[in-house]
């Protein structure tokens, strides 16, 4: 049954990983760079933002250690980022292939090996609570960016979903 859940699990990720990168399919740098809401972000931010996401919770939250970052802590605005749109996507896709290796190796009863500060923290007890959050986490920001690129050029209803 595990196999059977973990792949329905991996499944919904995926499909939401993949609206994310169509969404912004086809953006320059200049409009993945430029923020078009108040609250200041950018769709680059956006993505840099998730690679981070699956970091910490399949690899810090899940097995209780992840690798070091190619890059310092960055003393920037939330959800933007001084890297090339190259080095943000290769590092999205890196960490969602180091997360598909922790869900296919961990059994989804699996306690978390580090802790999530605050009230989610307590509420994740298992990988397939970790999986559940990132398929929530993934599918928000990417209605976030569906927003953002009709405010950018007008374009709807990208991604295969």
């Amino acid at each position: 049954m595990d196999d059977v859940e973990k792949n329905a699990l991996l499944m919904f990720l995926e499909a939401q990983r993949a609206s994310v990168l169509a969404i912004i399919d086809g953006l320059d740098t200049q409009a993945l760079t430029t923020s078009v809401l108040p609250s200041g972000w950018t769709p680059l931010g956006l993505v840099e933002h998730l690679g981070h996401a699956e970091r910490h919770w399949f690899q810090e939250i899940a097995t209780g250690s992840a690798e070091p970052l190619a890059w310092p802590d960055d003393d920037h605005m939330p959800l933007t980022t001084p890297r090339p749109p190259s080095a943000v996507f290769a590092f999205y896709r890196t960490q969602c292939e180091r997360s598909n290796a922790v869900l296919a190796s961990t059994p989804l009863s699996a306690p978390p090996r580090g802790r999530h500060p605050g009230s989610l923290g307590e509420e994740i007890t298992d990988l397939r609570g970790i999986a559940l959050h990132m398929i929530e986490e993934t599918a928000r920001h990417a209605g976030h960016l569906d927003v953002v690129r009709e405010l950018l050029d007008g374009k709807t209803g990208l991604g295969p979903r």
